[in-house]
């Protein structure tokens, strides 16, 4: 009797070797429970389990499977973004795979009402999904060619990431958009991030960079417009939280062979005097072999110059090297590379800011409309290019 065209699908797919990873995904898995099921009706629910799946992935067959391909970590891509040259026989394996996915990623709901021998009523109550015929050889050799750009593993399809309480590295699926067109104000001190940034993804000597200055100044919104600036060259983010600053070996474990460029990124960044934090950051900021990677620079942003709190009783303290414990404390931020200072606006840099946020919300710029802005600061108890920004959402 003739295989099916499911049936063929499921064979091929069970000698993948290169892509084993791809193979423990949830659709995969799907795919896979419908193969081995027996009666229509345990296929019946296996393939309603299988749409689920691409439901959950954004409705489209041939988008999750590509994105499954693209982030898998294996031994060809990694060979790949290390220039090394692999067996004849990989690279033949690696084609045939993807061929596997294309045909795979190609199924209908047709295919799998014939496959359940479903006619008439009984097929169109099948969910259907978004599919079509596609080739995953040439856009796969096209990532692996551009490997430093694209990189591999999860950071191939996303900007920004955080590390959630199990300790794993996981995409921001909601990331900030915020693009450097939108900032008003603050040129200079946003072009010196972003010439730092531009060196670190030419290669070239980058500084570790501390944004400081008050609240609402855009220094955490700059530093993720960057990201998205420059996405395309190979920059990511991986947000950490003081209290994960213990994870930063691992992290830099994690992303030491990828070819992409990553900023680590502290946001909020103060100390007690006494934090165990402390140190690992120090650590890393002095390049500590074991707390950095070449392909890594931190980024971080306080509302402090000197990070680490400091009380009176710190300076009048019983320490018997009182001195040193203090430079020990102060001096945490001149181990950043770049510091640059994010300052309240002064009056006429805030309205500066609300007649371009106006103009570009389409709301008439005139005298009433600064005198409301300024009110609307004093309401606050300060000027900044978020009051600026809040006023003017106020307005619309």
């Amino acid at each position: 009797m003739e295989q099916s065209v499911l049936e063929k699908v499921y064979r091929k797919l069970n000698t993948v070797s290169v892509f084993e990873g791809v193979l423990d995904a949830p659709l995969l898995r799907a795919f896979f429970a419908y193969a081995k099921a027996e009666s229509q009706i345990e296929k019946l629910r296996a393939y309603g389990a299988f749409v689920a799946e691409i439901y959950r992935g954004g409705g489209s067959l041939v988008a999750l499977v590509s994105r499954l391909v693209f982030e898998d970590e294996n031994v060809y891509i990694k060979a790949r973004a290390k220039d090394e040259i692999l067996p004849a026989c990989i690279g033949q394996a690696v084609e045939k795979e993807l061929k596997t996915f294309s045909a795979f990623a190609s199924l209908t709901t047709e295919d799998f009402a014939l496959d359940m021998g479903l006619i008439g009523e009984e097929k169109e109550t099948l969910p259907t999904y978004q599919t079509a015929a596609i080739s995953l050889v040439q856009s796969y050799e096209m990532r692996a060619n551009g490997v430093g750009r694209y990189g591999y593993g999860v950071f191939s399809s996303h900007p920004m990431f955080r590390i959630d309480d199990e300790r794993q590295i996981r995409p921001i699926v909601s990331a900030d958009k915020t693009a450097m067109e939108k900032f008003i104000g603050y040129e200079r001190e946003r072009g010196l991030v972003e010439e730092n940034t531009r060196a670190f993804l030419a290669g070239k000597p980058a500084a570790n960079v501390l944004l400081c200055g008050d609240a609402g100044t855009g220094k955490s919104s700059t530093v993720k417009a960057l990201v998205n600036a420059y996405y395309a060259q190979g920059l990511r983010l991986i947000e950490i939280r003081k209290d994960q600053l213990f994870m930063l070996p691992y992290v830099m474990g994690k992303i030491a062979e990828n070819p992409l460029k990553f900023i680590l990124f502290i946001d909020d960044l103060s100390f007690n005097k006494n934090d165990d934090n402390f140190s690992m950051l120090k650590a890393a900021l002095e390049g500590s072999a074991s707390a950095r990677a070449d392909n890594a620079v931190i980024y971080a942003t306080s509302n402090r110059r000197h990070i680490v709190k400091e009380n009176f009783v710190d300076r009048e303290g019983g320490d018997v090297h009182r001195n040193d414990t203090l430079q020990e404390t102060l001096s945490l931020s001149e181990r950043f590379g770049l510091t640059v200072l994010f300052s309240k606006p002064d009056k006429k840099l805030y309205l500066a800011i609300v007649r371009g946020l106006a103009r570009r919300h389409g709301i008439e710029v005139n005298e009433d409309l600064e005198i409301r802005a300024e009110a609307f600061a004093l309401r606050k108890g300060n000027r900044s290019a978020r009051c600026a920004e809040q006023f003017i959402d106020s307005l619309l």
